[in-house]
């Protein structure tokens, strides 16, 4: 989270806190895992009207911001989301928002209305099966006909496919990329619900066999997606990588105050030395992956030109060190860490789903080994 918040943002980020404290205590979460949606209706609309959706849709649509940056802005709220283990479609739904924003046109303003008032929400159809597996279904291909544009292929996993009312489908068009609008329940969609680490977030297989729809359908140029795509890839990892760190924080001041309140031998678990070498390494870790998150953060809103650098960076780190420092709080808190009847699961799930989502790790660690040779390369 931002180390120096204005007043307004701190009202803002206290305003989230309290919400989601009284909404979705670990009570709750525990007893969403049994529902399909994973979050209700009136309290996502309840969320929207404090500000979740509206950040990265500029003024003359409906949009505000708080500080200097939406975006970051957006992160305190990921930040809080990750506290509290807490449902609802933030990524996809203000990615979706973010990109409709750059093309506004007449016939999409209701829906734009409707995504920032939290009336409805969206799912981004971005990620697709891994081509290398025997199984894969095809790949999502969109074709301009005339005056419509057809979509077929899979899209896996979607996250909040089955709850959203309109899907952004990325796919090829040619040798570019192309993003096109799709209600989830036309004609020639069908979303399959997929198994979730997480107790409250829902992910799914979206299948589009033939689906047609108009041209006006296309957000942006056919086939010159793919610089819309990367920067909403942007976005949605440093937003992910933010409340990756709120779950953190949770789990590492949740084992502190384990560690100082259990005793073994006569004295509590933190005066072991052992133990509090472990919690300094923890306690940099954290601190690191605050400062990687925001600092990606800033480049995306400023679109900086080490933009891509820094955000693979900042997944890479705290996908890395934040699997790390969780299983270092399930240790220290020994076998009641890994009850479900405990806490800490709710962060250790979230963290988790975090870690793949919009490549994995090593996948940006690859990422920017790749960046590194093509700047040796030129230098």
């Amino acid at each position: 989270m931002l180390l120096e918040l204005t007043d307004d943002q701190e009202f803002f980020r206290d305003n989230t806190a309290k919400f989601l404290r009284e909404q979705v205590p670990p009570a709750e979460l525990r007893r969403l895992r049994g529902e399909s949606r994973g979050f209700t209706a009136d309290y996502w609309r309840r969320g929207a009207e404090l500000g979740w959706t509206s950040l990265l849709a500029p003024e003359d649509q409906g949009g505000g911001v708080i500080g200097d940056s939406g975006l970051e802005d957006l992160s305190l709220v990921a930040h809080e989301f990750g506290r509290y283990a807490a449902p609802g479609p933030l990524i996809p739904t203000n990615v979706v928002i973010a990109l409709l924003s750059e093309y506004p046109i007449d016939i999409r303003a209701e829906l734009l209305q409707s995504l920032i008032a939290g009336t409805s929400t969206a799912a981004w159809c971005v990620s697709e099966p891994n081509p290398k597996s025997t199984a894969a279904a095809p790949a999502v291909e969109i074709e301009i006909d005339g005056a419509d544009v057809i979509v077929r292929g899979t899209k896996r996993p979607v996250e909040a496919a089955g709850t959203a009312d309109i899907l952004l489908v990325t796919g090829r068009t040619g040798d570019g990329l192309s993003q096109v609008l799709v209600p989830r329940d036309a004609d020639g969609v069908r979303v399959s619900a997929l198994t979730s680490i997480d107790l409250t977030r829902r992910y799914g297989v979206v299948e589009f066999d033939e689906v047609r729809l108009p041209v006006t359908a296309l957000v942006g140029a056919p086939g010159r997606a793919r610089d819309d795509v990367a920067h909403a890839q942007d976005i949605a990892i440093v937003i992910s990588c933010a409340e990756s760190v709120g779950a953190l924080q949770a789990a590492f001041e949740m084992t502190l105050d384990w560690a100082f309140d259990r005793y073994s031998f006569g004295r509590p678990l933190a005066s072991y030395q052992e133990l509090k070498h472990r919690f300094a390494d923890m306690k940099a870790w954290l601190e690191a992956s605050h400062a990687i998150t925001d600092k990606a953060t800033a480049a995306v809103a400023a679109n900086s030109a080490d933009a891509a650098e820094l955000v693979s960076a900042a997944k890479a780190y705290v996908g890395g060190y934040g699997g790390d420092l969780i299983q270092d709080c399930v240790q220290i808190h020994g076998g009641i860490g890994v009850t479900f009847e405990h806490d800490l699961h709710l962060f250790a799930r979230r963290a988790a789903a975090n870690r793949s989502n919009y490549g994995t790790p090593a996948e940006h660690r690859q990422k920017l080994a790749d960046i590194v040779e093509r700047q040796e390369v030129s230098a």
